[in-house]
């Protein structure tokens, strides 16, 4: 929940040099969506001020100048539609979108790693690899010197050679694979596939964490499966209700355009359109009327309504939270509601 600060708290920005963090502090925002950044926009334009560039767009520890908003260009704004719109089922505004990622932004790069000192003997640097779970462990003084990199790759190396087993022997030395955590995390990728591993200085030179090509693969596996369901999901629905609801159906509840704008095409809908079309029991008669109808043209005499629409209304929330880009992965009994919804719904499409 975004918290408004008192008036002087906000003007006391004014011509200083922040970071993005500090603003979302000041409102004791968690998470940029449409709605916080949209609030902390307005309180900032109360106060005649705005940020260069924009605090929506930036990273978390990018720093922004706060200006006066008579310093800035106006711009105009679009005239609103007719008719009401369910403001949780808006499309983003493109400047609620993330434009960079960083590798600071990804967990492992910021949560610290498990190091070993030079003098550390191979073996109780290869025990701990084993018991922790590791594939390379850094050797390291102070955090800010590396020395070097023990994999199980460079240990195999060191006997194949014939070496003696040391630490010294069995770490890699040469062209390690370091980042500042300010680095564009897509332009990290190509060392990360090489290497397996890419280690991470934070803002004061020390290391700070190891991200992985583990990491890679399971922070995209969380962000993209929850998508490309809901995205098959609004596909299979569009599908069914295209094919039983004629223009003047889909047009009843195009409420957010003006008259003339309604296409009557299902491709045009947002996901709580999906429910007005289909809920019984919402609160405007004349939606509920006509969601009967609708119900009764799709002929699925076996589906139970009640316990579908609850079902869409579950989708409709947990697809709200992926898109307003919450920092947090979806639980798995959510992705498990996904799953099922799209499972009900290819047996009703097919």
């Amino acid at each position: 929940m975004t918290t408004r600060p008192h008036e002087r708290d906000v003007a006391s920005l004014k011509g200083r040099t922040v970071s993005v963090q500090e603003i979302l502090d000041l409102f004791q925002v968690r998470v940029r969506d449409h709605r916080t950044v949209h609030r902390i926009s307005q309180a900032l334009t109360d106060a005649g001020l705005t940020t260069l560039p924009d605090f929506a767009v930036c990273g978390l520890r990018s720093t922004v100048d706060v200006v006066p908003l008579a310093a800035v260009p106006a711009q105009r704004t679009p005239p609103e539609p007719e008719g009401e719109a369910d403001e949780a089922d808006e499309a983003l505004p493109s400047h609620a979108l993330p434009q960079r990622l960083l590798l600071g932004d990804i967990p492992s790069a910021r949560r610290g790693l498990v190091s070993v000192g030079p003098g550390t003997p191979l073996s109780q640097t290869t025990f701990l690899m084993r018991t922790k779970g590791l594939s390379q462990v850094p050797v390291t003084t102070g955090m800010a010197q590396v020395h070097g990199v023990v994999t199980w790759g460079s240990v195999a190396k060191m006997y194949e050679a014939g070496k003696e087993a040391t630490l010294d022997n069995a770490m890699e030395k040469d062209s390690l694979p370091v980042a500042d955590a300010r680095q564009e995390f897509f332009a990290a990728l190509p060392v990360i596939r090489e290497h397996d591993y890419l280690l991470v200085r934070g803002d004061d030179g020390c290391l700070s964490g190891i991200v992985t090509a583990a990491d890679v693969t399971e922070r995209f596996e969380g962000a993209a499966r929850p998508f490309f369901i809901v995205g098959e999901i609004e596909s299979l629905l569009r599908r069914c209700l295209g094919a039983a609801l004629d223009t003047e159906a889909i047009k009843a509840v195009q409420t957010n355009k003006k008259p003339e704008q309604r296409t009557g095409q299902v491709s045009d809908l947002m996901f709580g359109d999906y429910l007005r079309l289909l809920d019984g029991d919402q609160t405007k008669q004349s939606f509920a009327e006509r969601a009967d109808r609708n119900w009764e043209a799709l002929k699925w005499p076996n589906m139970p309504r009640e316990q579908f629409v609850g079902l869409l209304k579950r989708v409709k929330d947990i697809r709200n939270r992926i898109a307003h880009f919450d920092e947090k992965p979806l639980p798995p009994e959510m992705i498990d509601e996904l799953t099922t919804f799209a499972k009900v719904l290819r047996a009703f499409a097919s």
